[in-house]
């Protein structure tokens, strides 16, 4: 009964390293933006990214992981990873990729610290135009207006290389 229990603890460590080694498990630590094109749901992001002004500063992990400490990067990455298999596996994520709340945010905090000299600049700029011009609206998403920054106007996954519009 003992070889048969340890002979199942070994074959079942045997099976996770196999699955380990054959998923390319270890990658997903890494930073490395073709780690994410290993779901072909963002070959189409990578694409645009690739032909971006952010391409030579920012990687996926820059934009999308929170940056102030590596436990909430990892913690995150691990959240985004379980909901993107989910959705990959029981194919729930329909034609356009939706952004979370939570990712929203921290995008946000990730443009905002990055692009920190500008965003004060045009904070100190509306606090003149508030007193006499209401229209200026504070607090919307960094995309709301440059929509196309990194990853161009493209949102749909059936999108492919061949009909990408690159400038």
């Amino acid at each position: 009964m003992r070889v048969v229990a340890i002979c199942s603890v070994v074959a079942v460590i045997c099976m996770f390293g196999y699955l380990v080694v054959e998923s390319k498990m270890l990658s997903y630590m890494s930073s490395d933006p073709e780690v994410c094109i290993t779901c072909h749901t963002m070959n189409t992001h990578y694409a645009t990214w690739q032909h971006s002004s952010h391409r030579g500063r920012a990687t996926c992990v820059d934009c999308h992981l929170p940056r102030d400490s590596v436990v909430n990067k990892y913690l995150a990455k691990a959240k985004d990873g379980y909901n993107h298999s989910m959705a990959m596996t029981f194919k729930t994520y329909g034609y356009n990729l939706r952004i979370t709340d939570d990712a929203a945010t921290r995008i946000q905090d990730n443009c905002i610290s990055c692009h920190e000299g500008i965003v004060s600049q045009m904070l100190d700029n509306a606090k003149l135009y508030t007193k006499t011009d209401s229209h200026v609206q504070m607090g919307r998403k960094c995309w709301e207006c440059h929509r196309e920054v990194p990853h161009g106007v493209t949102r749909n996954l059936t999108t492919s290389q061949e009909n990408l519009v690159l400038d």
